[in-house]
């Protein structure tokens, strides 16, 4: 007689579909209409570990942070209502920046939807634009298959986040459960090689290479390649925010960010090159400026998995949709070897400009705790084990400017949504998915949105320094108004708040100590780096303290801002 298969309930097939998918991590926050859920993942807490933080907003950032760092896909649950419009800011996140997730919503009972019961909401219409797709599952019987789905979707070509929408009844119901094992990615249609024959010719008439870089180059490894094609057709190589750390910053042929507030000699090198391949990356405003000022107008290549991204933003001469993973060896091979001696001369006089201006614009500063000399201890005392996570503010930007990223997704950091408040879930989700010392970098504008996240770091015994940029006013909008608003500081001043962050970390379980001198700043950060628990450091900052070099948005290289008087 044949046994007939056990019924399992939509949570309870929702848990095991998840891990079916390879999760062994959630991070969420209970409610009414997912508290089957939670009963489910209960039962199966010893496969499967739920990661409760102090708000939802917390739980997704958490979840993206975990995603970057360990390239797995990133996996949040929030109640109805409050609890789903709460993961909203965290989705855009993670969707600006193409990095894969899944937001599981409760909702009430179907019978229930659209008669504004108690904590209900279309989150599914709600994060339509927001989302790579979403789901609404009406039927228990779909639900494994929908999961199985929204992780491929999540994965596949360029990735992003999805959300799936499961009302109350549809998690009690029952429904036979079968495993299933993890599909593969599905292949793209390969790229004729009379394009790539055309990109090796162009490339082969350049004297002044650029190889632009960003998330996807990141995403798909592409750093080692990157290099050895660098050196084959002696190139430099830049990036976008979000290609940092797929290049080592001590490589030789890297050159930094570029942009807005990137380095000068890559943002220079970038409008004096004479061709630009761009590899994953899309040319956002605040990386390219203007371009139509640029005096001679590069050849433009560009490869991306995202056919929208193409000439989007730039015109081009030659387009390539295809998965980086296969379509960049394959360009690789056919470009042939150069030199150009005289182009490297060039890029290292941007490179001495660089230094002297930095060194200038330091000596008017007042405090001797300036970030270039800070991110010079936190080099000294991290390795290629550590991660770094970011809030966005000016700190970000000396995080990108002078921070040792050493390995691939090392940096986890929110670029294209700029999300305050995102970097302390984020570290806490980097932290626990790499089991690796995670160093936030925050500032007290964008820590004081979601602190309350420390509950978190703490109960979870996290190995997490926090490096708090303490300069009592929104220092990048600060800046802005400094430079072109004639110095109204409209609603920038922190100095009225009394907060007292070393009590404040205390208050919470963690440890916090008062930095004020760069000899401070070294003992407290050596000591930290040794801490298995949470440790703040309340770095006392000069307000006055500048992101420099800035490009004005829309203004040439010859308009760049490398020093800041009163």
């Amino acid at each position: 007689m044949t046994q007939r298969k056990k019924r399992l309930s939509g949570a309870q097939i929702l848990i095991e579909t998840l891990i079916e998918q390879g999760v062994t991590d959630v991070f969420g926050y209970p409610g009414g209409t997912v508290l089957d859920i939670y009963d489910a993942l209960f039962r199966a807490k010893r496969r499967i570990r739920h990661i409760l933080t102090a708000h939802e907003q917390g739980a997704a950032h958490a979840a993206d942070g975990y995603a970057r760092s360990t390239g797995k896909v990133g996996v949040v649950i929030a109640t109805s209502g409050p609890g789903a419009t709460n993961l909203v800011t965290g989705i855009a996140t993670a969707m600006l920046d193409s990095v894969p997730m899944v937001a599981i919503t409760g909702n009430v009972a179907t019978s229930m939807i659209g008669r504004d019961s108690f904590q209900e909401v279309d989150i599914t219409g709600v994060t339509v634009p927001i989302t790579k797709h979403n789901f609404f599952v009406t039927d228990v019987r779909s639900l494994a298959d929908t999961v199985r789905e929204a992780f491929q979707i999540a994965k596949e070509g360029r990735p992003g986040p999805v959300l799936i929408d499961i009302p109350k009844d549809v998690q009690q119901a029952l429904c036979v459960f079968t495993a299933a094992k993890e599909q593969p990615l599905s292949q793209k249609e390969r790229v004729d090689d009379t394009v790539l024959d055309k990109a090796a010719a162009l490339i082969a008439k350049a004297q002044k290479p650029y190889l632009y870089i960003g998330g996807g180059a990141l995403g798909c490894e592409l750093g080692k390649q990157i290099v050895a094609l660098a050196e084959k057709i002696d190139a430099v190589i830049g990036c976008s925010f979000m290609g940092l750390s797929a290049v080592p910053t001590d490589e030789p042929r890297f050159l930094g960010m570029q942009g807005m507030h990137g380095r000068f000699a890559s943002t220079a090198a970038s409008r004096q090159a004479d061709l630009i391949l761009a590899v994953g990356v899309r040319f956002s405003d605040r990386a390219t400026g203007s371009l139509e000022r640029i005096q001679t107008r590069p050849t433009v290549i560009q490869l991306d998995i995202d056919l929208a991204e193409l000439g989007k933003n730039v015109p081009l001469d030659l387009g390539i949709q295809g998965d980086l993973h296969v379509l960049f060896p394959r360009l690789c091979a056919r470009v042939k070897p150069a030199k150009h001696p005289e182009w490297m001369r060039q890029v290292q006089h941007l490179r001495e400009k660089e230094t002297a201006d930095l060194l200038a614009a330091e000596r008017l500063q007042e405090s001797e705790l300036s970030p270039r000399s800070i991110f010079e201890i936190i080099n000294a005392y991290t390795d290629e084990t550590t991660v770094f996570a970011t809030d966005v503010g000016q700190h970000q930007m000396w995080t990108a400017q002078f921070a040792a990223l050493r390995t691939p997704h090392s940096l986890v950091s929110s670029g294209g949504l700029g999300t305050m408040g995102y970097g302390l879930g984020a570290a806490i989700g980097a932290c626990i998915g790499t089991k690796k010392k995670t160093v936030l970098l925050t500032g007290d504008g964008s820590f004081g949105m979601n602190l309350t996240e420390l509950a978190t770091a703490v109960t979870e015994k996290l190995p997490l320094v926090i490096v708090l940029f303490n300069n009592r006013t929104l220092g990048m909008v600060h800046q802005l108004q400094h430079l072109f608003y004639q110095k109204r500081f409209a609603g920038t001043s922190l100095f009225a708040r009394k907060t007292d962050f070393v009590k404040l970390a205390q208050a919470f379980g963690a440890k916090g100590v008062r930095v004020e001198t760069l000899a401070q700043f070294e003992t407290a950060f050596k000591s930290a780096m040794q801490s298995k628990t949470p440790v703040l450091l309340d770095l006392q900052i000069d307000p006055q303290t500048p992101v420099l070099p800035m490009l004005p948005q829309d203004e040439s290289i010859d308009n760049i801002i490398t020093t800041m008087t009163e």
